[in-house]
């Protein structure tokens, strides 16, 4: 597994595993499940993985903790989220959560972007996971909380990256306008970006990405497919995007992206899985599993060799603008 290595010297590989699926997102999985997923990837090479308080409240840690604990510590980089507390929710018990993930309802998120908040996050956040260190500290998705972020959490992240406890800090968005913010005003090393640089939409080229590049922030590509509508072969009439249906002009663009793919011999998947490791900036591509075959199914994608055609033909069909293109020609 070929790795990327961020300015402060922390080396990630360019796959990535994303735990959200071990906090039982959408429905129930198993300790097993999670533990064979990590084994698999391990297998294959993979030595990042990322999860957040937010997937399961606290479940995805705890299984990522379980699944790395017989692993050798320094031979994995985990990153983890800060800004939603897991906190009692009194007349929850009995419930489920409303949040996506099919666990009680006994404990709630608490939205903390305070100095406090941050250090008790952390805190916390070692204790599932069984760790003394956590390698990355993303703010997840502080968008309504830009000041704050900027004036206390992100100082609050720098001291304990001094101290040693953290080894990187950024944040993980599905938007590419704050994280610039970030970059321009905070000392951060790494930027997850979910969505908004993928083979269907290239904004983050506008400003985030040249900026990382000047800046030597590292990105890691998230969401590669879109909330599913590049994961299939062909578009689906019912495909979403950003989690709503997605527009018609959407579904039609993709697909017109899978017809020059086929020509190809290369799947819309594959290849919405290679393009964002085309960019100077991005260091991994982190996709999500639950099971070990999942895993299997990733590095197959990963695996598919893209010829450099592709991304010419792409962009004379009107389907990748000029600045994308340059950019891979380039590299």
């Amino acid at each position: 597994m070929r790795t990327r290595v961020l300015t402060n010297g922390l080396e990630l590989t360019e796959l990535g595993v994303g735990m959200a699926q071990f906090g039982n997102l959408y429905r129930a999985t198993t300790d097993e499940d999670s533990v064979a997923a990590v084994d698999a990837a391990w297998a294959g090479g993979i030595r990042y993985f990322d999860t957040a308080p937010h997937y399961g409240l606290g479940l995805s840690e705890r299984r990522a903790g379980l699944a790395l604990s017989s692993r050798p510590r320094d031979e994995f980089v985990l990153s983890t989220k800060v800004g939603r507390l897991i906190v009692d929710n009194p007349g929850g018990e009995g419930g489920r959560d409303t949040e996506g993930f099919d666990v009680p309802a006994d404990k709630r998120r608490q939205w903390d972007f305070s100095r406090d908040g941050i250090l008790r996050s952390i805190e916390e956040s070692l204790t599932r996971l069984g760790l003394d260190r956590i390698d990355i500290a993303y703010l997840h998705d502080p968008d309504d909380f830009r000041d704050q972020a900027t004036d206390e959490a992100l100082p609050a992240l720098v001291e304990l990256r001094d101290q040693g406890v953290l080894r990187a800090i950024g944040a993980g968005m599905n938007q590419a306008e704050l994280p610039a913010h970030f970059i321009r005003n905070s000392d951060v090393d790494v930027i997850m970006l979910a969505g908004r640089y993928t083979l269907l939409e290239q904004g983050a080229l506008d400003d985030l990405l040249p900026l990382a590049v000047e800046r030597g922030v590292g990105i890691v590509a998230a969401g590669v497919y879109n909330s599913g509508l590049l994961s299939a072969n062909r578009v689906p009439a019912d495909a979403h995007y950003n989690y709503e249906p997605a527009p018609a002009e959407l579904i039609d663009r993709a697909n017109r992206i899978a017809e020059v793919c086929e020509r190809h011999g290369v799947t819309l998947p594959e290849a919405a899985v290679a393009f964002p490791l085309l960019h100077p900036a991005v260091v991994s591509v982190v996709l999500g599993a639950r099971t070990a075959a999942q895993v299997e199914s990733n590095f197959d994608r990963f695996d598919t060799p893209v010829p450099a055609q592709l991304w010419r033909d792409l962009h004379s069909e009107g389907l990748l603008p000029q600045g994308a293109f340059t950019s891979y020609l380039e590299n």
